[in-house]
This record gives C-alpha cells, structure tokens and sequence, in this order.
C-alpha cells in the first residue's frame, strides 16, 4: 500500500515537471521595458481658459491613458504622474511611438454638429455674415474631398451648434459598410439616443457635421430620422485608422489636453544584455552551488539539487502561463530566491 502510495507521488512529481518544461517550451515569458525595451513618452499638460490645471482633471487624464494602453494589450505599462503637469507613461515591446502618441495623446473629443453646406459663393460668407444669418455658434470650416486616399478639393460647410459629444456614447465597434468599406459603428446611450433622434429628425435633407479633436472627419447628410441611437461614422478611413479610433473613443476623451515633451525608445540592447549576463550569472551561480551542496552534504544536497531545478521549472513555467511581466529587479529576485531556497531544502532533506 505504502509502495503504491510513493508511486504515485512519484507520478505526479514527474507530470509537474513534465508540464512545467512543456509550457516554458510553448510560451514565452513575458519581459519588461528593461529587458525587451520599448517606448517611454512624457506627456505635458497644456491648460486652457475653459479647462485649468488641476490635480482631477490630472487624474482623469491618467485614468484615461490607462484605458487606452489596456486595450492596446500592452502588458505591464507604467503610468504615473511627474511632477504638478506630466504624465510619463512606458510602453514595453511598442516599438512604434508615433501610433502610440496617436493613441495615447489624443484628445479624442467627438462631436455631432448641426451643419449646413456653404452656397457657391462662400467668399461673401464674412465671419459676421455667417453669425448673421446661421446663428452665434456658427462658423465656416472646409470639409476634405477624398478620392483614392488623396485629397482632391475641400468642400465648404457651416458648423452651428454642437448636439451630442462622444461623452454620451455607450460603445463603438469597428465596422464595414455595405460596400466592405472600413466604419465605426457607435451606439449612444439612453439620453444620447434621444438628442441623436432629435437632431435627426430637425436635420433630415441636411448634414451633420462629426468632428474629432475639432477637425472633421465626416459630414453625412441625413435622409430621415435615426430614432435607434445607433450610427456609423465613415470618412476613408484604414482599418487601422478604425481601429485606434474606437479604441480612443471607447476610453473617452482626455480631460485636459496634453501634448508629448519627451519621446524616447528605449533600444533591446540593453535588455539583451541585462538579460545574456543575467543568464551566464544563473547558471555560474547555479552550478557553484549544486557543486558545494553535493560535496559538502553527499545525498542530502543532491536531493536539494534537484528539487531546486524542479522549483525553478514550476517559477518559470507558472511566470510564462500567467503571462506576468519578468523586469531586471524580478529576475534579480528569482535569483535570490533561488539561493534561499537551498538551505531549506538541506534542513528538509536532512530531517528525513
């Protein structure tokens, strides 16, 4: 009964290991800014007469950038606040810092506005003459004309009032339209949904002009009502200008604007390094010790031996499956627990 019981041990012993060195294998560890390198950004607040520097609205902004970072899937990022009017924020493995600034420093402020197209002659249209006849919030603005990715001409329009903004959206999605073409499909929420209706049904037969960070990027002209509070936006747009559309409008517009003062990419140099002499240290180290362990304790430290390897395949193996980011200070630390780890083994070997 007893033998059958070791055996079994013996058994789930050798199928830890076993699955240990298969997952090290099929996954990669996941390394931090020092070891893989990466981009490092330093974001400067820049305070209007409508939005003051506050510690909130700093806050916010790095809520923000948070959001926008989780959904890029990059592991591990660092984001904190310098200082009264910075933000750095590091980027492990991104090796592309203007999408990042894209994505990143954004404001990201949509908005719907009522519109009108300008008449033919537009150079009567004087600032005065347009808050005359189309109304205080109005003014004349140019809407690009797109044809095989280039701009070909710009085509008047007259913003009025602003209707909805991107705050009362409930989600976005990228999208195609019926001729396969790259749109963001949004949804409003509940009181979004009502003005969006409203708007529609006052603007049937005329545009409504959808701003991003104040530059218009689609003016639709409405054929009927919209009461579902769904929409799309089109505009020309790739499907990775889609994509890093829905991601700033799904985490929202920044609260305060920001522009980046420090753009560095840090190279994989250094984590190539960090991480060859890292290596030629573990193992000199490992094989030092397992050395003295064996000659100074006989069976006791070999059993110690080779239950440090079996630790160091289950910290390597559980590291890779949850996909935790391993940085120089971490690996120094696995390390130290290594060499920890061996006089416990020698007092639990001895005592049996």
């Amino acid at each position: 009964m007893k033998r059958n019981i070791n055996q079994f041990r013996i058994l789930i012993i050798l199928a830890i290991i076993a699955f240990s060195v298969y997952i090290i294998m099929k996954l990669p560890i996941t390394l931090g800014l020092d070891l893989q390198g990466g981009t490092r950004l330093v974001l400067e607040a820049q305070p209007t007469e409508k939005v003051p520097l506050s510690s909130d609205a700093m806050a916010g902004a790095v809520m923000v950038i948070r959001n926008r970072i989780d959904s890029l899937g990059v592991s591990e990022p660092i984001i904190q606040r310098k200082g009264k009017d910075q933000i750095v924020v590091e980027l492990p493995g991104v090796k592309d810092p203007e999408r990042a600034i894209a994505i990143i420093g954004d404001t990201a402020l949509l908005e719907f506005v009522e519109a009108e197209w300008a008449p033919a002659d537009e150079s009567k249209l004087t600032p005065a003459r347009v808050l005359e006849f189309y109304g205080k919030d109005a003014y004349l603005d140019k809407l690009e004309v797109i044809k095989d990715g280039q701009v070909v001409d710009y085509r008047p329009i007259i913003l009025k009032k602003v209707a909805l903004t991107g705050g009362m959206l409930k989600g976005a999605w990228p999208g195609v339209d019926e001729y396969g073409n790259p749109v963001i499909d949004i949804e409003f929420d509940g009181d979004g949904a009502k003005l969006f209706a409203d708007v529609t049904s006052k603007s049937v037969g005329r545009p409504i002009a959808i701003l991003l960070d104040k530059k218009i990027i689609s003016a639709p002209n409405v054929r009927e009502p919209i009461p579902s509070g769904k929409a799309q936006i089109s505009g020309n747009f790739s499907i990775q200008e889609v994509q890093d559309m829905v991601i700033k409008l799904k985490a929202g517009a920044l609260p305060i604007p920001v522009k980046p003062v420090e753009t560095r990419i840090v190279g994989p140099t250094l984590g190539k390094d960090s991480i060859d002499k890292s290596k030629v240290a573990g193992i000199l180290g490992f094989a030092l010790i397992a050395a003295f362990m064996m000659l100074y304790y006989r069976l006791p430290g070999f059993l110690a031996d080779v239950a440090l390897g079996i630790y160091i395949c289950i910290v390597l193996s559980a590291l890779a499956l949850l996909s935790a980011t391993l940085t120089l200070p971490g690996l120094a630390g696995l390390l130290l627990s290594i060499g920890m780890a061996v006089d416990a083994n020698v007092i639990i070997f001895e005592r049996l």
